[in-house]
């Protein structure tokens, strides 16, 4: 990277630092995290290399760490995610080839996949977050605020859905992960919770998405363009809870 320009990314809510790196040649991505257990750029990584020819994604470049750092250096995807103003100047469009392109994860086939992204590895790992003292709780929905990372834990034991559609999923599907150049999908960043999970995990995330972003009436648009008439509202939001614990 001697020689680039760097400039830093504020935009999502990664816990990694993210810089724009430019040089004369190309444009390339560098993520540093506080080097830690359970840190997420080398599962990034990992699945970025597993995804090169089964979906758009940014190739991984680097990866390493020192003594404080973890380090992920990924090529760029062409266009502007879809939180970008020239997107959202014309919201059908958008939902819908946000709701496509989804459709495109999802109907990947899932055998062979070594993410196991399932609810007893996902409980799991929250329990872990709340055990380490990471869960920002700024950070939680209105609906949760003033709650404990423990009591948000103890709801998703109790009301844990009997069954799980397992797909390939994102795993953090929402605007500033899905890049778009030309309207079409340019494709997708941010893949360290990519792996086998219920559907619903990335369309509770997207639907929180859409209306965070476009507004509650863009929701049943969305999910009609993904070809879905009555979501499923329960495990809507039993994972938008689940995802206040990551």
């Amino acid at each position: 990277v001697e020689g680039a320009l760097w400039e830093q990314v504020t935009l999502g809510e990664s816990g990694a630092l993210v810089y724009r790196l430019r040089d004369s040649v190309e444009t390339r991505y560098l993520k540093v995290e506080p080097r830690r257990p359970g840190g997420e750029l080398h599962a990034e990584a990992e699945r970025l290399r597993w995804l090169q020819g089964r979906l758009p994604a940014p190739a991984p470049r680097y990866t390493g760490e020192d003594e404080r750092h973890t380090y992920l250096l990924t090529s760029e995807l062409p266009g502007a995610d879809a939180s970008d103003e020239r997107w959202q100047s014309d919201p059908a469009r958008l939902v819908a080839l946000l709701a496509e392109s989804l459709l495109l994860i999802h109907r990947q086939p899932v055998a062979g996949c070594p993410f196991d992204q399932r609810l007893h590895t996902e409980l799991a790992r929250a329990a872990a977050n709340v055990s380490d003292g990471v869960v920002k709780t700024d950070d939680f929905d209105e609906e949760r605020a003033g709650r404990s990372p423990a009591s948000l834990l103890d709801e998703l034991h109790a009301t844990r859905p009997p069954d799980e559609e397992l797909v390939l999923t994102h795993g953090d599907y929402c605007f500033p992960n899905v890049v778009i150049d030309g309207w079409a999908l340019s494709g997708f960043i941010d893949l360290g919770r990519c792996g086998v999970a219920d559907r619903y995990h990335d369309l509770a995330q997207a639907a929180r998405s859409v209306r965070r972003t476009l507004g509650e009436r863009w929701v049943a648009p969305f999910f009609a363009a993904y070809d879905i008439a009555e979501p499923n509202e329960a495990k809507l939001r039993y994972y938008q809870l689940l995802d206040e614990l990551f």
